[in-house]
């Protein structure tokens, strides 16, 4: 076995316990929908980490194409996968009793979210600079205007709890990552 593939099976192993523990809260409301009250702010930053999952688990198979492993990158890796895993689990705690529903979650949780969100960004944009001017140079200027947005956008979303800005964030990150993705990978559609 390849170095490649004995990382790509513990990072699909981290993602995918992401994405099932969205899959699972997903599951959860719709078996059980007035049991929790629903937030839309917090119902559309689920669904931007589940495209965020996803998209991550699509671009990770380029992985193949880097000819030196070490442990430092390795290490690196497994620390973003983390790093989501960490982030989609803020989205659907394990028990509600705490809490009045998802609104009232989502606000006693938001730091803890956008702080993670902030460090995903900021750790996809230190390695995109660590691989090189000419991998940094092959995204285009979408891709550091997309971390620097979200970065600024996430910090701002820490300190407020201004309802409008909350509703709104998502509804503009969701649009902004899937025009991203197929602007990315145009060329497969």
């Amino acid at each position: 076995m390849d170095l490649y593939s004995h990382v790509r099976i513990i990072v699909g192993v981290v993602i995918s316990l992401g994405l099932t523990h969205l899959l699972r809260g997903f599951a959860n409301i719709i078996q059980r929908p007035r049991k929790k009250m629903l937030y839309g702010a917090h119902m559309a930053w689920a669904f931007f980490m589940l495209i965020y999952v996803l998209h991550y688990w699509w671009w990770e198979f380029q992985l193949r194409e880097l000819r030196e492993w070490n442990f430092a990158i390795y290490l690196f890796t497994i620390a973003y996968a983390v790093l989501i895993y960490m982030t989609c689990s803020m989205m659907f705690p394990d028990s509600m009793e705490e809490y009045s529903g998802y609104e009232n979650y989502f606000f006693s949780r938001k730091s803890w979210f956008f702080g993670l969100l902030v460090a995903l960004f900021a750790l996809d944009l230190i390695d995109t600079l660590l691989k090189g001017r000419q991998y940094y140079l092959h995204l285009g200027s979408a891709y550091a205007a997309r971390a620097i947005v979200f970065i600024v956008a996430c910090s701002i979303a820490i300190r407020t709890n201004n309802r409008r800005y909350h509703r709104v964030f998502p509804i503009i990150a969701i649009a902004y990552q899937l025009v991203y993705i197929f602007t990315l990978y145009s060329r497969e559609f």
